[in-house]
């Protein structure tokens, strides 16, 4: 496994988001970018390969804390990506770890995910990072008329 350099970002990161647009789904939208850094609650971390600043963006994990009266804290892990060309190397396993670690600051319970039921790689990257099967749930959308990009 390759060592792993994870940076946690907020207010004011927007320029190492846009440089890693290419592992996200789409390219970051400047305005959203700025909400979500400045949003409490809201964690984007990234990961690289190597010490040297100048280096792309391996990977990134976004998370969005909640809070429940009867369950307290919780942290979903909002997305996970990685580079296909850097896959393997143990990079969403630290952003995971890292964002475990970022919970645990914020004294949440626990942290939830939710991913497709044939997406096998993604499966295996939670449970290996310690994520199991919670009660039976079925994720219904709503989509709304898409907003502009801001």
């Amino acid at each position: 496994m390759a060592t792993v350099r994870i940076e946690r970002l907020g207010p004011g990161d927007e320029a190492a988001v846009h440089a890693a647009g290419g592992l996200f789904d789409r390219p970051p939208a400047a305005a959203w970018t700025t909400e979500f850094l400045e949003a409490p609650g809201h964690h984007l971390l990234l990961g690289f390969l190597d010490d040297d600043r100048s280096s792309p963006a391996v990977g990134f994990v976004t998370g969005v804390e909640m809070v429940h009266p009867d369950k307290g804290r919780e942290l979903l892990v909002y997305e996970l990506g990685t580079d296909e060309a850097h896959r393997h190397q143990g990079v969403a396993t630290a952003l995971l770890a890292e964002l475990a670690a970022v919970a645990a600051d914020r004294s949440c319970t626990g942290l939830w995910v939710a991913t497709e039921p044939d997406n096998e790689a993604a499966l295996a990257t939670y449970r290996a990072a310690g994520f199991g099967v919670g009660e039976p749930s079925v994720v219904l959308a709503r989509l709304l008329d898409a907003p502009a990009d801001r």
